[in-house]
């Protein structure tokens, strides 16, 4: 039986115990007229009598899905000729890898002999045989699970509480595995960022004026030792995410308050969409624009005044990063214009001042915290852009502030270390674990500083 298959039965076996439950409750008390002699509503009892036929059999098969595989192939390589239970593991892997695509009909690698065709057909027996196993224990906790729960309905029994006790492991879970998850992302980074400075003293990375990370493989072999110096990749992701929030965040504030303040319900119900329309556009395609378009553009402009710029700047990249971050700003600064209580706009009016002077000197005071916290949102969001980078501001490690020269950034030379097949071994890979660590420390500090900010300059409204 498909996995599939399989949840879509348990799906409809969840759903009848959660009508059986719900009949039991009134059976146990005479009918639905007598109802009022439950504990709980009607529904808590179905839900009880669904989550004792679906949690259990659901957990059997997560956990059978995710232990599968390794013991069929353990049983495979068990039953293997002594000869090749003793390969290395890499060969042992791929032959492992060929049996199993034998078995699903896929082309292999190499000859197939008889070993190999009796391998495969042991596998596809025993992944049929534990596909049965599998099917039948699933369906029979979900059917012993709704049979024990449908028995212990009562009229005194407490169906409410059981349910919402499950609702809060259910939802503790939830954010355990959210919290696990950015747990292990950190430490995932972190050891690897500790075997990179093993190798590259923490001084040389963090001051370093030069950056060339390309390094010899081989000990006899002629090459680069490598220079893993950061600067110029910080100043290359602090010049353009700068550029990015000058054309931002005026354009968005400004676009918040026209829409918050200035425009009809109806110009706004139009407007507001058609701008968020631009945080849905992919960001190869702001890519292909800066470009094709706006680097090209900004070249000739400078080359009319004199100016030296060149066919991949940090100006192009800036600017288009800039355009698509607008939204973001925008939209946040005018949720959090509209979060100011409408009593002091109506206050501030009835005072005598102008609708320019209540936004400037009541609402926009009052919703600065918002509007920082959005900022902040938006700076984080462009340290970590890459598409618009690689293809308008180039790969060039330079350390420059001027805007009309070609950079990189962090996320780009991240990109650019793992791209292929890399050894994981050497300093030019697990240079791209140092600068994921550095970039991440840096988006934690901007997040802490904007809910430091938020919080401190937060005010109570009635």
């Amino acid at each position: 039986m498909q996995n599939l298959t399989l949840i879509l039965l348990l799906a409809a076996m969840a759903g009848g115990a959660f009508f059986m439950g719900r009949r039991r409750s009134f059976a146990v008390v005479g009918g639905l007229a007598h109802s009022a002699r439950l504990h709980s509503l009607p529904g808590y009892y179905g839900y009880f009598t669904l989550i004792w036929c679906l949690l259990p059999a659901l957990g059997l098969f997560l956990v059978w899905v995710l232990v599968e595989p390794k013991v069929i192939v353990a049983l495979i390589i068990e039953s293997l000729p002594g000869a090749q239970r003793t390969m290395s593991a890499g060969e042992l892997n791929l032959l492992v890898n060929n049996i199993q695509n034998l078995a699903a009909g896929d082309a292999i690698s190499g000859e197939i002999d008889a070993v190999m065709r009796d391998a495969a057909d042991r596998y596809n027996d025993y992944v049929a045989a534990s596909r049965r196993m599998l099917a039948a224990l699933t369906l029979g906790i979900a059917g012993l699970g709704g049979a024990i729960a449908l028995r212990r309905i009562r009229p005194e029994f407490r169906a409410r509480n059981r349910v919402e006790q499950v609702v809060l492991y259910l939802l503790i879970a939830a954010s355990s595995i959210a919290i696990l998850t950015t747990v292990g992302i950190v430490l995932s980074v972190l050891f690897e960022a500790i075997r990179f400075f093993r190798e590259v003293p923490l001084t040389e990375f963090l001051f370093g004026l030069s950056w060339s990370p390309q390094t010899a493989i081989r000990a006899d072999q002629v090459g680069s030792s490598g220079s893993f110096g950061a600067v110029p990749l910080f100043a290359g992701t602090l010049l353009i995410t700068a550029i990015a929030m000058v054309v931002a965040v005026p354009v968005g504030l400004m676009t918040a308050i026209y829409l918050a303040e200035y425009s009809s319900s109806r110009v706004r119900a139009v407007a507001k969409p058609l701008l968020e329309i631009l945080a849905g556009i992919p960001t190869v395609v702001y890519g292909f624009f800066a470009a094709l378009t706006v680097a090209p553009w900004v070249r000739t402009a400078g080359e009319s005044i004199g100016l030296e710029v060149a066919s991949e700047s940090a100006l192009a990249a800036g600017l288009v990063m800039g355009i698509m971050i607008i939204p973001l700003v925008s939209s946040l600064s005018d949720d959090a214009i509209h979060a100011v209580p409408t009593a002091m706009r109506d206050g501030a009016l009835g005072l005598g001042s102008t609708r320019s002077e209540a936004m400037v000197r009541v609402m926009l005071p009052a919703a600065l915290p918002g509007i920082v916290g959005g900022i902040l949102l938006a700076v984080s969001r462009a340290i970590g852009e890459t598409m618009i980078v690689v293809m308008a501001a180039g790969l060039a490690a330079n350390l420059t502030a001027n805007p009309f020269e070609a950079v990189t950034t962090v996320t780009v030379q991240i990109v650019t270390l793992l791209v292929g097949d890399q050894e994981f071994d050497s300093a030019k890979t697990l240079a791209a674990f140092a600068l994921g660590l550095m970039l991440f420390v840096v988006t934690l500090c901007l997040n802490v500083i904007g809910l430091t900010f938020v919080r401190k300059y937060r005010e109570q409204y009635e």
